[in-house]
């Protein structure tokens, strides 16, 4: 630096005495504007380091890196391009292309060419022709043509972040040395700004990430519901990672098909409930391989993305939930066509989450199934002590009773003896019928309690209650296809009896053995002559698309009506 300022004075005193007062003050205005200019320009540096340290949000502050680039060396059009763990462009954020610009280009550059020597050899590079460089290949269809290329670095402590893209002064000419002095200057404070803004996005994920594995263990552990739980974690997932859409699929059918169980965005009610198959689409190789999957279903040659498909997202990202080939389903999440990728560091995040959920849904089932298994355990109890020492005490008890009956003369006493025997036959029916429902494990509704909601639900237009009588295993034998037919058959009769009957007394009886009866008595009037019979000829039509019988008769000995409708069942209805 000495030497160049004394060689300059040298200079200068040799031409002083030649120059005239005139060119010695536009000689000197020249090196006032030269240093005004210099001055100007570190101001507008200092400023621009300023700016971008200002904020922590990292996509906002890529943005600001190029904008504030382009102000500085008046860059018409500039780009950072992101490199990734692999090598490759990751990503690629371009500013001063309008949003019809963008539209129209076939697709980014993908770190081939002039990029892609950067990349591969992260020194500055000044050009004033971009066709003219040998590793030029061209521009993709539909990008607005550039010929000053000015490129640099940008570096986070010894790796290398990215590279920023500079083309086109706006007042024509070439990038010179001081503009890329400048722009290495922003691009030293931009790597600093950028590694803090990395540490602080990723302190606040963890910070989220930890804070929503704890509320979900918490509520699985507590006994929340499965499906609200997998609500919870997509609404948590597309917090933690910024998606315009998240859906969880799980496997049905037989593993051969992904069904979404639970969605959170825009568009959530859209997506629930859609179905994908396993075999190839990007969502069952996800499942299959155990593997995190960050892709962009727009790109051409993508497997087929169902779960996604109009719904006007392009990057996604696809995570197992769970490890390797244990996977439970799939977290599906996806952002808006043109929006940035996720990154490596949100998948890995997004990883650990859902492993972490998947190990609590895990441990929630493990406990409702000891739950459900202690249950099944003490109604198999009941049920034994019910049929081993309650049922056999009432039948000796009857036995007794019935051996009293003979010797009593009185018929008044030895009728009532009777009925006491017969309502211990009934009682011993009864608690039967309660065996057979406490072995039944099934976890579809018990047919006996929709059988009593029914009969409830008719106290009100009936003016009374009526009598049921429940016999044989119901809810263990009857199949579901069989039970809808009961259930309309019941409502139907008791419907017929509240609207024409003008009865006091309903009973119902319904058993199941080698079939199923429904046999339904009233005190009406009966059967009109002549009447309307579109009810009793639905209940026929139920009864012989089974298979079985339907009779409609009047009551023995005096008013009144009796239906009786029977059907067969087995072990297997299919």
């Amino acid at each position: 630096m000495t030497d160049d300022r004394t060689h300059e004075a040298e200079r200068t005193s040799m031409l002083l005495p030649d120059m005239g007062l005139d060119q010695l003050l536009a000689e000197l205005q020249g090196r006032l504007g030269a240093v005004m200019v210099a001055r100007d320009r570190v101001h507008s540096l200092l400023n621009a380091v300023v700016m971008i340290g200002t904020g922590l949000d990292l996509e906002t502050l890529l943005r600001r890196i190029v904008e504030a680039a382009m102000d500085l060396v008046e860059a018409r059009y500039g780009a950072l391009g992101v490199i990734g763990d692999d090598g490759e462009l990751e990503r690629f954020i371009p500013v001063g292309l309008s949003a019809e610009e963008i539209a129209g280009i076939e697709h980014w550059p993908e770190g081939r060419g002039i990029l892609g020597l950067l990349i591969k050899d992260p020194r500055p590079l000044r050009l004033r022709e971009l066709g003219d460089h040998p590793e030029s290949r061209g521009f993709p269809s539909g990008h607005p043509p550039m010929r000053g290329f000015l490129g640099v670095p940008v570096r986070v402590r010894d790796r290398v972040f990215g590279n920023l893209y500079l083309t086109e002064k706006t007042r024509g000419g070439d990038f010179d040395e001081d503009d890329e002095a400048i722009v290495i200057a922003l691009a030293t404070a931009a790597g600093v700004a950028i590694e803090n803004a990395r540490l602080y996005d990723e302190t606040r994920r963890r910070e989220t990430w930890l804070a929503a594995s704890d509320e979900i263990t918490t509520r699985l552990l507590s006994g929340a519901d499965p499906d609200d739980v997998l609500h919870l974690i997509a609404q948590r997932a597309r917090q933690m990672s910024g998606a315009d859409l998240v859906a969880i699929a799980t496997p049905e059918a037989g593993a051969d098909h992904l069904t979404v169980r639970a969605a959170d965005g825009p568009g959530a009610d859209g997506v629930a409930g859609r179905s994908s198959a396993v075999a190839d689409t990007l969502a069952g190789a996800v499942l299959s391989s155990g593997e995190p999957l960050i892709t962009d279903i727009t790109r051409p040659g993508t497997a087929p993305t169902p779960l996604l498909e109009g719904l006007g997202l392009g990057p996604a990202l696809m995570v197992p939930l769970g490890s390797g080939t244990d996977s439970r389903g799939v977290l599906v999440l996806g952002r808006g066509v043109g929006a940035p990728p996720f990154t490596p560091a949100v998948q890995r995040l997004l990883h650990t989450f859902v492993g972490h959920a998947a190990v609590a849904l895990r441990l929630a089932e493990a406990r409702s199934d000891a739950e459900r298994l202690s249950v099944l355990e003490d109604r198999d109890r009941i049920a034994k002590d019910l049929h081993d020492v309650i049922i056999q005490r009432m039948f000796a008890i009857a036995m007794s009773l019935m051996g009293c009956v003979k010797r009593i003369d009185n018929p008044g006493p030895a009728q009532r003896v009777q009925q006491a025997v017969d309502d211990l036959d009934d009682t011993i029916r009864q608690t039967r019928s309660t065996i057979f429902a406490l072995q039944n494990t099934d976890d579809r509704p018990w047919l006996r309690n929709q059988i009593l909601d029914v009969v409830n639900a008719a106290t009100g237009p009936l003016g009374f209650s009526a009598n049921l009588r429940l016999e044989g295993p119901i809810d263990s034998r009857v199949p579901d296809h069989v039970s809808d037919h009961v259930l309309a058959v019941l409502r139907e009769a008791l419907s017929n009896i509240a609207r024409h009957a003008r009865a006091s007394r309903a009973d119902i009886r319904i058993e199941v053995h080698d079939e199923v009866a429904v046999v339904v008595e009233d005190d009406g009037v009966g059967l009109p002559e002549g009447g309307r019979r579109s009810g009793l000829r639905n209940l026929r039509e139920r009864a012989e698309s089974l298979g079985g019988t339907f009779d409609a008769r009047q009551r023995p000995g005096g008013g009144g009506t009796v239906l009786e409708w029977r059907v067969p069942v087995d072990d297997d209805p299919d």
